[in-house]
């Protein structure tokens, strides 16, 4: 009896190319991880009237600091021992059902060895000596034992392909909630179809590796035992000379080992490379199209194809030559079983059931030795899986929840003042400074703008305010208390962030905007739209709220998906709001049309918009200049324009379409707070 679901695994891994193209990119969903997307649509209504500098992506300095690669992860060694170690606590739970899976594998091997007696039996006393009186009793408890060892397969095999499949979801779930915790920087350096690949084939292969591996393991060494013993009762002496060939496939199974694992090795980072292109050429397709790039990334594909056919057809050619070899060896033990059956029974000492009951156990013996020779291959295949998959699980997340002792008790819903204390941050593995003795601070009800020129360390802030990353010195503080002191999960509910890239899940409307809080009616959704003036085109959608709408939809243009954004924050309703680059790849009629809403948005709450766009400048009650990580100018637009100074020379180099006149806010329509008024 054998584990049946590993082809159905190997299907999967040999498709896992195109299942990474086609699923949600990990990593992807933040502005912060600094991922471009070219695939999304391009502006419909053309081009803003006024010239803006490139939106800081907060990039530039992560690329000088060599955090950008598109390599994969640099994998350690990995051995058995430490795999086995590192993944079997995640079968807790069902080792009682590998256990019965393995009695389930010794009863299968124990009805084969009865089943081979009876048959001898029923050679000798019924066949041979043509007695059919004689046929009854042995054939009944033949067909008996092989009921019974149906069953008994049966619902082994099943059991079996549960749990592998159990634990194929338990450690995928684990890798992917340990994805979820780490910090943007390692997204930049990973490219995510290698980590799709991960997901996927190398999760396969470690369940090969401790569940279907464990069981293989039982049942061919039970079967060793009753087959190798039934022989030996029969006619020790034949079987000893038989053995005598057994160490072979040891030997074969040694010379192969070595290289079958750094093969294995190769094929797997091919095929996260094969997976990294799809995904990339999928995501950057307007790119490819509008450059005349298309034999370019054919050219990409062909060569990570090519990586990947040497080591698949050298892994081919590995296992396709120990099968022929271990055949060979199979068929000189068969050679040696006639030869000596025949004398044997030519000197009486033998009968021909005898020697057909024992010429079944050794052919019933060799496949279980094949298949613990074929299970170190397996083993060693594994580990390299294992190798890939602990470089995610080793990785350490940026930051995590404080130690219960130092946790600040605060109400589960913060008033939002806002503060930056002398703050100092480089980025993981950069020796520059990207923030340097930064303060600023920030009430409900303000409307802080932070500008400066590319690569000033903008949209860091964000990052930190949200404990993606903890300052090297200095602290950041929400209602006088360290955010490092409050529980993650309770400090991402009291701020909301709007990136620049409008982040979409593959849902409909509806869902899309009700993710931002637990428990929201069809009602909360609905006002929430009519607050972002998203209500009038989403009506407007064939299924209306129920229309399903993905990353790089065609569906909405680029103002209407920010729109949906910003009725999830109306719904979302934390007290800090930092909107990062708002109108990035709006036209000005769409960035006019997204003001409204997002005056409504910001009313009442402490406001952090970090832009390029000095149209959103005049507004501020205060507006913070950075360049090159120092806050150099703070104050009113109109101060700042008497300044002179970095703020007026960024003002006259691209003045705002409005020539810097304040906006008439329009009326706000309140979604949660019915007392919040415009400022």
């Amino acid at each position: 009896m054998h584990l049946r679901s590993s082809r159905r695994r190997a299907e999967r891994r040999a498709a896992s190319s195109q299942r990474g193209a086609e699923a949600p990119p990990v990593g992807r969903g933040s502005s912060l991880s600094r991922e471009p997307v070219a695939a999304s649509p391009l502006p419909a209504a053309g081009p803003r009237r006024t010239a803006q500098p490139p939106p800081d992506t907060g990039r530039d300095r992560v690329l000088r600091a060599g955090l950008v690669a598109d390599a994969p992860i640099r994998t350690r060694r990995v051995g058995f021992k430490e795999s086995v170690r590192r993944f079997w606590p995640l079968t807790r739970g069902d080792r009682r059902w590998i256990v019965l899976v393995c009695l389930c594998a010794i009863v299968a091997a124990l009805a084969e060895t009865v089943a081979i007696l009876v048959f001898a039996e029923l050679t000798d006393n019924a066949l041979q000596k043509g007695s059919v009186s004689a046929f009854w009793a042995p054939a009944a408890l033949w067909l008996g034992v092989a009921v019974a060892g149906g069953v008994v397969g049966y619902l082994g095999n099943s059991l079996a392909a549960w749990t592998a499949e159990r634990f194929v979801m338990r450690l995928r779930a684990r890798v992917f909630a340990h994805l979820q915790k780490l910090p943007p920087h390692f997204f930049q350096r990973n490219r995510r179809g290698d980590l799709v690949e991960r997901l996927t084939g190398d999760v396969d292969a470690i369940e090969q590796l401790v569940v279907t591996g464990l069981v293989q393991a039982a049942t061919a060494t039970f079967g060793v035992i009753f087959y190798a013993g039934a022989a030996f009762w029969l006619r020790w002496d034949m079987a000893l000379v038989t053995f005598a060939l057994a160490p072979l496939f040891w030997i074969a199974t040694r010379r192969f080992t070595g290289r079958v694992k750094e093969v294995s090795r190769r094929e797997r980072a091919a095929d996260g490379a094969i997976t990294s292109v799809v995904e990339e050429g999928l995501v950057n397709v307007v790119l490819t199209q509008a450059y005349n790039r298309q034999r370019d990334e054919q050219e990409r594909l062909r060569r990570e194809a090519r990586s990947w056919l040497r080591a698949s057809v050298t892994s081919a050619r590995l296992n396709e030559l120990y099968e022929q070899i271990v055949e060979v060896l199979e068929t000189l033990c068969v050679l040696a079983i006639i030869g000596l059956g025949a004398w044997e029974i030519s000197a009486g000492r033998m009968t021909l059931g005898q020697l057909l009951a024992f010429a079944a156990f050794v052919g019933y013996l060799y496949p279980p030795i094949r298949d613990l020779g074929q299970l170190g291959l397996t083993v060693t295949e594994a580990t390299a899986g294992s190798e890939r998959l602990l470089e995610i699980l080793d990785a350490r997340p940026a930051v995590t929840d404080p130690d219960p002792a130092v946790v600040v008790r605060a109400p589960s819903r913060a008033v939002g003042a806002v503060e930056a204390c002398r703050v100092h941050f480089r980025y993981p593995g950069s020796t520059e400074e990207v923030l340097k003795d930064f303060s600023f601070s920030a009430v409900p009800g303000e409307l802080v703008v932070i500008t400066g020129p590319s690569g000033a360390g903008k949209s860091t802030l964000a990052a930190l305010l949200l404990r993606f990353y903890d300052p090297d010195a200095g602290s950041i503080r929400l209602d006088g208390i360290p955010v490092n002191r409050l529980p993650l999960a309770q400090l991402r509910r009291n701020i909301t962030l709007l990136p620049q890239e409008t982040l979409v899940l593959h849902d409909t409307v509806e869902e899309n905007i009700a993710c931002g809080r637990d428990n929201v009616t069809h009602g909360d959704v609905v006002r929430a739209a009519r607050a972002a003036d998203a209500e009038v085109f989403i009506a407007a959608l064939p299924d209306g709220y129920d229309t399903v709408i993905a990353p790089g939809t065609s569906r909405l243009s680029g103002g209407q998906l920010q729109r949906v954004a910003i009725a999830r924050a109306m719904l979302r309703d934390a007290p800090v709001l930092i909107l990062d680059e708002p109108t990035t790849g709006l036209d000005t009629l769409a960035t006019q049309r997204i003001l409204g809403p997002l005056r409504r948005l910001a009313a009442g709450r402490t406001t952090i918009v970090i832009t390029h766009d000095l149209d959103l400048a005049a507004d501020a009650d205060r507006i913070l200049v950075l360049d090159r990580g120092r806050l150099v100018e703070s104050g009113t637009h109109a101060q700042l324009l008497a300044h002179r100074g970095l703020y007026a020379t960024l003002f006259h180099t691209h003045p705002p379409s409005h020539n810097g006149a304040v906006h008439t806010s329009p009326p706000v329509r309140p979604v949660a707070d019915g007392n919040r008024r415009p400022r």
